[in-house]
């Protein structure tokens, strides 16, 4: 064992008796491996945080696939007391026909994620369930809706329960919806999703610099979350994720740590790119991560045509006249740190049992 990986369980060890903090995940876990996977484990790994539960939106993947996929990956890195909640298989509104039509409007997107037919991975409907490489889970989900878990659980918790949002937010806003008092008895909200200006030559979002896919799939769910006030709301946007790589010699460096985290990203992880949801998670775990943070009020268009589900921010000078949210809108931060600390829980042993 090396120095830095002793003095990394060390670390480990001493927050581990500390009292954790409380987090639903709510994501769309395409797989197996990759970054939504991984920005799970991030803190399934840690001691400072106990899991209440994950629930499932469709967005990368359609959502009954994702099931499959994470109940799986909580199997073989050995997470299964955390439990799994199917939740929204389509968004509130938009559609894959409607973006379809879009495409062939307005001109073609990236990334449509679940509605996406490429080579590698051939579209197909939304309650298929294709052989998985990593083997079918033996492992269930609840027989619950993600929006009532959602509440069940925050109630159980009052202000003490922090929801990480990663994908779609179509879980989140059924939960606003259904009940009046769920999002004044969280803790907060953390979101990756919005893109504002980002600094970069990726043709994905030098072209189109307020487009980003979570708030795009589905954006009738965004604005209603966004305009509802939550204790706190931290935006991790495509402007500084992609201010972060995942490579070839990280997942090389994960591998050689033989844990079951480390097995299972080792032989399904072929993606690298940006740490979108990564980055999310390991800033909510440790703040020092984000060196920079600038408050703006966030709504999404709603309108349709070219720029739906686009971002829209004010700042307080020029906001509108009408609820919007105060968001802290993460802009820099210290790579190496993070780096630090995603490898660290990346190679870890279970936290749990």
């Amino acid at each position: 064992m090396t120095f830095l990986r002793v003095g990394f369980v060390l670390l480990l060890a001493a927050v581990a008796g500390r009292a954790q903090r409380l987090v639903l995940i709510d994501q769309d876990g395409s797989g197996p491996g990759g970054s939504d996977q991984m920005s799970m484990l991030v803190m399934l790994q840690s001691p400072q945080v106990r899991v209440l539960g994950i629930t499932m939106v469709s967005g990368d993947g359609w959502e009954p696939e994702e099931v499959q996929h994470t109940l799986r990956m909580l199997e073989l890195t050995h997470h299964t007391d955390v439990p799994v909640v199917p939740g929204a298989v389509f968004p509130l509104m938009h559609t894959r026909e409607e973006a379809m039509m879009d495409r062939a409007e307005n001109g073609s997107l990236a990334w449509y994620g679940a509605w996406d037919s490429k080579p590698a991975r051939p579209y197909h409907g939304p309650f298929v369930v294709p052989l998985l490489a990593e083997g079918a889970p033996t492992t269930k989900p609840l027989n619950e809706d993600a929006a009532h878990f959602l509440i069940r659980q925050v109630r159980a918790h009052p202000h003490q329960v922090t929801i990480y949002a990663a994908g779609p937010l179509t879980n989140i806003a059924l939960a606003v919806a259904i009940d009046p008092e769920f999002v004044a008895l969280t803790k907060g909200l953390v979101i990756m999703g919005g893109s504002l200006s980002p600094q970069t030559a990726d043709p994905e979002f030098a072209t189109h610099p307020r487009h980003e896919f979570n708030f795009w799939f589905d954006p009738e769910a965004a604005h209603m979350v966004l305009k509802t006030q939550w204790p706190r709301v931290e935006l991790t946007t495509t402007d500084i994720s992609i201010q972060t790589r995942f490579t070839k010699e990280m997942l090389a460096e994960i591998a050689a740590a033989k844990t079951p985290s480390a097995d299972y990203l080792a032989k399904y992880t072929n993606e690298f790119g940006y740490c979108w949801d990564e980055l999310e998670a390991a800033a909510w775990l440790d703040p020092g991560i984000i060196t920079k943070e600038r408050d703006l009020y966030v709504d999404v268009n709603i309108a349709h045509g070219p720029n739906y589900g686009d971002t829209l921010t004010w700042d307080a000078a020029n906001r509108p006249n009408r609820t919007v949210q105060l968001v802290h809108v993460q802009e820099s931060l210290d790579l190496e740190r993070f780096e630090k600390v995603f490898l660290g829980l990346m190679k870890a042993a279970p936290a749990k049992p």
